[in-house]
């Protein structure tokens, strides 16, 4: 394949190529909302090693997911490209296969191509599942949805005589709204098995080159299956009840989520979803978080043993959160900041400080971060930036614009704007004034009515910017082929897809 060329941002901040690097280490939980980390206020679980990474770091308090569902979280993530230059707006659409022949890199190649090597661990939700996307070292374990998929992860059960289990396979299943326990050892479990295998990389670890890695948790994301112990430590007394049904707002939304969990892949009923089922599933919820913060301090433990935490930057964020019955909805696929406000933290050896930023800041800036941080210029087409606090050049975003099947966001970290397909209308929130987002602002006061007007032609105008840029592999270029005379005589080809920048 011939590689197209890749135009770069030429970054303000020198290039670290001539000195030491440092490893990269993204940790990627599925589907972990930022309220329920007690470094963000949580007092029904205790987070201890995720805390430790805050505490010595940076904790973005205003933390957003662009496109929060999982696929699309995640190619926005490989491409530094907001999700409909991407054309991947939900679970059933995936990047082109010939992404470098549109100009395109993900960030995994990117770094290869500059010295590191780049390891994925975990779950990925590439298609096909065992693509490497730049990846140079893979451990698999996927979806804890997608059963049939022969990845790491089932050759560790089949050794031992289990099996990948769907939820009704367990008792209780429906009954308990998706809460059910896990009936094997933690280190059989999805996340236990991420967590031995992250720490395996790292003891193992002999490369002469950085490391770039990415390791995807699949929990905390549904089926809710701790194991049974980790269930005794959260303090179910604690757990905030659910934000309330809006009738106005969450209608239609709530009728589209209770279809898509009745399909086969989840086969759980919420047509009915009381307190008690909301409080079940919560915390079950925080059990498999509090499992996940066990295996951070797993991973952090093997960095310091084998002489690497203070030459590895630690990310630590999520792809999105879960609704866990805030509006009467569960999992994630809207903007409600039960589904998109997600944890991000970074821990910099070079830089060890406890820094909470409230600048707004979004989930894909740890793409053009992690470039940054390597001293690697990153692509003209971005729209990822560096994140703020981090000694990189970027002045901090002042708004993240979202974009999901069905929805779009324009957000500053205090007002939200937001637009539904399924309903129709649009919202106005201040999540400071209003965090369970029960109260539509828009039509309130003149003031409030600027604020929404403005926020609305700002995300109009990243709307229109981004289908234009949808389009560019389907470009012809700039020669006027009204004046081409291979044009003019049928000798004119279009060379397809077009390649950025071309």
């Amino acid at each position: 394949m011939i590689r197209a060329v890749f135009p770069t941002h030429q970054c303000a901040h020198a290039r670290l190529m001539s000195t030491p690097r440092p490893n990269l280490l993204f940790i990627m939980p599925d589907q972990l909302r930022a309220d329920f980390l007690s470094c963000h206020g949580a007092d029904f679980v205790s987070t201890p090693h995720i805390d430790a990474l805050a505490s010595e770091g940076v904790r973005y308090a205003r933390a957003y997911s662009p496109s929060p569902v999982c696929v699309p979280a995640r190619c926005l993530l490989l491409s530094g490209r907001d999700a409909i230059k991407n054309g991947v707006l939900d679970n059933s659409h995936f990047l082109r296969p010939d992404l470098n022949e549109c100009g395109i890199q993900t960030w995994a190649q990117i770094l290869s191509d500059n010295g590191y090597l780049t390891a994925s661990i975990g779950k990925m939700h590439f298609y096909p599942w065992d693509a490497s996307l730049g990846f140079e070292h893979r451990v698999i374990c996927e979806d804890k949805r997608w059963l049939t998929i022969e990845d790491d992860y089932f050759r560790h059960l089949s050794a031992k005589g289990l099996r990948k289990l769907h939820g009704r396979d367990h008792e209780g299943y429906q009954e308990n709204r998706g809460a059910i326990i896990c009936p094997y050892d933690l280190e059989d479990s999805w996340d236990g098995y991420v967590g031995s295998e992250a720490v395996r990389f790292i003891e193992e670890y002999d490369d002469d080159r950085p490391f770039a890695a990415m390791v995807g948790f699949p929990g905390p994301h549904c089926p809710y299956d701790p194991c049974a112990e980790a269930l005794d430590q959260i303090d179910v007394g604690k757990i905030p009840t659910a934000s309330a049904f809006v009738e106005d707002h969450d209608g239609p939304l709530r009728e589209a989520n209770i279809r898509g969990n009745r399909g086969d892949w989840n086969g759980v009923d919420y047509s009915v979803f009381t307190d008690v089922h909301k409080q079940k599933v919560r915390q079950h919820y925080a059990a498999l978080v509090k499992q996940i913060d066990d295996e951070v301090g797993r991973i952090v433990v093997a960095l310091e043993e084998t002489g690497q935490l203070e030459d590895t930057v630690v990310i630590f964020g999520s792809d999105h959160g879960d609704m866990l019955g805030d509006h009467d909805l569960i999992g994630k696929m809207n903007f409600y900041e039960g589904s998109c406000h997600v944890p991000l933290i970074v821990r910099q050896p070079a830089r060890r400080q406890s820094v909470i930023c409230e600048d707004v800041v979004s989930l894909a800036d740890v793409t053009a971060t992690l470039l940054g941080l390597a001293g690697v210029d990153r692509p003209d087409y971005y729209d990822s930036c560096t994140l703020p606090e981090l000694g990189l050049p970027d002045a901090p975003r002042e708004r993240v614009f979202g974009f999901v099947g069905g929805a779009m966001m324009n957000t500053d970290g205090h007002w939200k704007w937001v637009k539904n397909s399924s309903t129709g209308k649009s919202h106005l929130f201040n999540v400071d004034e209003d965090p369970h987002e029960q109260n539509d602002r828009q039509h309130e006061s003149d003031e409030t009515r600027g604020i929404a007007a403005r926020l609305d032609g700002e995300l109009t105008r990243q709307l229109l910017v981004s289908i234009a840029a949808a389009g560019s592999d389907r470009s012809i270029g700039n020669t006027p082929l009204w004046d081409d005379a291979d044009f003019g005589q049928g000798r004119w080809h279009f060379d397809y897809p077009a390649a950025l920048g071309s």
